[in-house]
């Protein structure tokens, strides 16, 4: 039997796995952290660019609370997001360059561009949405190049392997430093970031040490404990209330080092999570379709926001206030479970090339492990 290879970041349809005791098995923990960090992106957006534009007059500070909660896992989502990434790209980088161009960097620009275009083209006919959008050729060049749009996960992961392709060889500190430094500047405002630059600036460094400190991170992982995950839930929730008393959100190195304390966090409760196979079956299932959801939740968001938003604002006192609260969770529910039917169909009509670069069909991988 051949030997099954170690983990990498999936392509569409293609599960993570690592290599445990002689035989494959999928890493429950990062599919199910990856499900969180997904369900974390739509309810940010729900919340920024819907709930928080609805006219709400309940008298009660419920949309300000929604807004507070989504801006204390800010250091969590992408930083969690981009350091997995790093840890399924460990292997993908040592493959020859014939290989990492075509299935890793001109597959993401691939599908950065496709569905920039497609966003372009949906978003102008949702103009209420508040988001990046571009509104001429000049606008759309300036996303496709050098300032990212929403789809900026895409366009960044083809740059991050780019980069940790070319300087494979270089010593890691050598890589990792530059990578802290930036993402301290960019977060301390040191630097222009327009759009979604300063994301593409800050995250560099998690998946440069998710490529890295794979082992490290498996372990912790493997390691995690019930104390460890009070232990670093505290800390998290303490770095935050302690830069926001001292309103250091700007300090240089501030930030970065908060995403560290959180990302830590995250691993630790996902590995947690990963024991009970009830729950996290559920969220690692999400989080192998994490593509589909990132790509298409943006225009349903817009069209539902057409919808909802105008109507909700228009309800009374009673109705509004039954609603408040539940609002972004039921939204964002929606939003997934509608932008998957849309996958599901897209996939069903022969639209696989919306979700993968078009090429010559290789056979599957054995998949060994669980099922799924």
């Amino acid at each position: 039997m051949r030997r099954q290879p170690t983990s990498t970041i999936p392509r569409p349809g293609e599960h993570p796995q690592v290599l445990t005791r002689g035989r494959t098995q999928r890493a429950q923990w990062a599919d199910a952290a990856k499900g969180v960090c997904i369900i974390l992106v739509v309810l940010w957006h729900v919340v920024v660019k819907d709930y928080l534009h609805i006219d709400w007059h309940v008298g009660v500070p419920v949309p300000g609370l929604w807004g507070t909660l989504g801006e204390q896992l800010l250091p969590l989502r992408m930083p969690l997001f981009f350091t997995i990434s790093g840890v399924f790209a460990a292997n993908a980088v040592q493959r020859p360059w014939r290989v990492v161009v075509r299935s890793r960097i001109a597959g993401f620009l691939y599908l950065y561009a496709v569905w920039l275009l497609i966003h372009t083209a949906l978003l102008a006919m949702a103009p209420g949405l508040e988001t990046d959008r571009a509104t001429s050729l000049l606008g759309l060049l300036e996303q496709l190049t050098i300032t990212p749009s929403n789809l900026w996960y895409l366009y960044a992961l083809a740059l991050y392997f780019t980069l940790a392709k070319a300087l494979r060889r270089a010593p890691r500190a050598l890589l990792l430093v530059p990578a802290a430094a930036l993402s301290a500047v960019a977060a301390a405002g040191l630097l222009d970031t327009p759009g979604n630059r300063g994301g593409l600036y800050q995250n560099l460094v998690f998946f440069l040490a998710g490529l890295y400190l794979r082992p490290q991170i498996e372990r912790w992982a493997a390691t995690a404990s019930r104390q460890r995950l009070v232990l670093t839930s505290v800390a998290y929730a303490v770095v935050l209330a302690a830069m926001a008393a001292a309103g250091a959100q700007r300090w240089f190195g501030v930030w970065p080092l908060v995403s560290v304390v959180a990302v830590a966090f995250g691993i630790t409760a996902a590995a947690r999570l990963s024991r009970w196979s009830t729950l996290s079956d559920s969220f690692a299932t999400l989080g192998r379709t994490t593509l589909p959801i990132y790509v298409i939740h943006m225009p349903v968001l817009a069209l539902l926001h057409r919808l909802l938003a105008a109507r909700i604002s228009g309800m009374g006192q009673a109705g509004q206030g039954i609603v408040i609260l539940g609002y972004p969770i039921m939204l964002t529910g929606l939003v997934i479970g509608v932008s998957l039917a849309i996958h599901r169909g897209l996939l069903a009509v022969r639209a696989s090339w919306l979700f993968a670069l078009p090429g010559p069909r290789r056979p599957a991988p054995r998949r060994v492990g669980t099922a799924g």
